[in-house]
């Protein structure tokens, strides 16, 4: 308790370097919570159109239920197809009125015989896209074979700038964090250091001398951590409804509350791992 009121002092006795240390830790745990959002939705971005039929074969009018079958079974044998769900003339039919009931004039003339046949395709990874559309191609009663794999290899690549950019700025972030604990912590030990020669010749501890430094670095991040972290719920609760409609299909807004508490354990655990740090090389440093 001792250790605890002699970090309060501390902090009400220097506010303004208390206040800078804050907004720093603030605006890193804020960068790395909204990196880790962006993070987790495009990942479920890519889940969805990956789970989504990657390849559709059409079939031509005289292909059978046996010539169908015949391609599904070479299909799996190539290892690399997840899922096949064949659509006939008629399902494609009702596919067809379902998603255009509002326009009754586009359903007028269209009929089950004007209709393709096709096949649904879903592979393990994109890059199997170009084996099932070679096979696809070959097959004498398929008539056209649609692979819309750019839309994949996009959103993979977006992704993986995402991840690289967001990295970056949150380990920049994290070393400049750490940089600005070890220079106010140190601060704070030359100006009590006729304070703390006094302590030691007193036989203080060498932890009892360090702990309140130590301890006042974890805190300075933990508030901001928790600061971010109430700041990107309130974030994410502003914007749900903006964004919900445009991304009803994918489970990603509202934002699960187990979600944003593992965020918090996570930024909580940052938090003191880089309070420690900061505080730790100040006090080895300065505290020999």
């Amino acid at each position: 308790m001792r250790v605890f009121s002699y970090v309060r002092k501390n902090i009400r006795r220097t506010p303004y370097q208390a206040l800078a240390a804050t907004m720093i830790m603030f605006l890193t745990f804020l960068t790395l919570l909204l990196f880790m959002l962006i993070a987790i939705g495009s990942q479920q971005i890519l889940r969805y159109y990956e789970s989504k039929p990657q390849a559709i074969a059409f079939f031509k009018d005289n292909a059978t239920r046996d010539d169908v079958s015949k391609i599904e079974e070479a299909l799996k044998q190539t290892g690399k197809v997840k899922d096949l769900q064949f659509i006939s003339k008629d399902e494609a039919l009702q596919i067809y009125r379902d998603r255009n009931k509002n326009n009754p004039t586009l359903l007028e003339l269209v009929t089950a015989n004007i209709l393709p046949a096709s096949l649904e395709i879903s592979t393990n990874t994109p890059a199997d896209l170009t084996v099932v559309a070679e096979i696809l191609q070959q097959e004498p009663v398929v008539e056209e074979v649609v692979v819309p794999e750019d839309v994949i290899q996009t959103l993979t690549r977006a992704t993986g700038v995402i991840r690289t950019v967001g990295s970056v700025s949150v380990g920049f972030l994290v070393a400049f964090s750490v940089l600005v604990i070890l220079m106010i912590i140190g601060f704070k030990i030359r100006i009590k250091r006729n304070e703390i020669e006094i302590m030691r010749l007193l036989g203080a501890s060498t932890w009892f001398v360090r702990a309140p430094f130590i301890l006042e670095g974890i805190t300075y991040a933990i508030i901001g951590a928790v600061t971010a972290w109430v700041t990107t719920y309130v974030i994410t609760w502003y914007f749900t409804p903006f964004l919900q409609p445009s991304l009803a299909e994918i489970d990603l807004f509202p934002v699960s509350s187990l979600i944003m508490l593992q965020l918090l354990g996570v930024a909580l655990l940052a938090a003191v791992i880089i309070g420690f740090i900061g505080s730790f090389a100040a006090v080895r440093r300065h505290l020999k």
